[in-house]
């Protein structure tokens, strides 16, 4: 291999390498932030144990902004929650958010997004293509009966009964929800 295409591939390779850190790094800044922020004057401060937030809102980095009430419908045990009302999701554990809040599409009213506690069931990768809808549903998270996952999908447009991510959401999901974590979708 001449050395200019070696040179080239090896810079190609940088590149991502260094925004995988930088996301790392500013992902750990903003946790770091967020955990040691004394909440605003006036602010409601929850009971201890009742999984709720110091602030009445949670604002994230992609503008998405946690209701105050919805932490305290996601049991601590759950791993995922899903806010179907907000169209939000999030990855948390023993009670602490993890990943997100993020925003997402469910299902429409016709073909609604099962509300519940369920477990995750099977995951699937980034080829996957929905046995039922012939369409593609990259990194799948099965988590309810007839197929319901989370999965890549439209942030606009309405699933059949999934939640729609982003990509880099649901690759995400797929790679910390283990098979048998519980989902609670309200």
């Amino acid at each position: 291999m001449p050395h200019s295409t070696r040179t080239a591939r090896v810079a190609w390779l940088a590149v991502p390498a260094a925004a995988v850190l930088g996301a790392t790094a500013w992902l750990t800044a903003s946790s770091l932030t967020r955990a040691t922020a004394s909440p605003p004057s006036g602010a409601a401060v929850p009971e201890p144990g009742t999984g709720g937030s110091s602030r009445p809102h949670e604002p994230t980095g992609n503008g998405a902004v946690l209701r105050a009430g919805a932490r305290v419908k996601c049991a601590p045990a759950a791993s995922a929650c899903a806010d179907l009302a907000a169209h939000l999701t999030w990855l948390q554990s023993g009670g602490r958010i993890t990943y997100g809040p993020v925003r997402m599409e469910p299902g429409a009213n016709d073909d609604p997004t099962p509300r519940g506690i369920f477990h995750v069931a099977w995951k699937a990768g980034p080829r996957y293509v929905s046995t039922s809808y012939g369409m593609p549903i990259p990194y799948a998270v099965f988590f309810a009966a007839g197929g319901v996952a989370f999965h890549e999908g439209s942030l606009t447009t309405s699933s059949h009964g999934c939640i729609h991510l982003t990509m880099a959401t649901a690759r995400y999901y797929n790679q910390h929800l283990p098979v048998g974590a519980e989902v609670a979708v309200f």
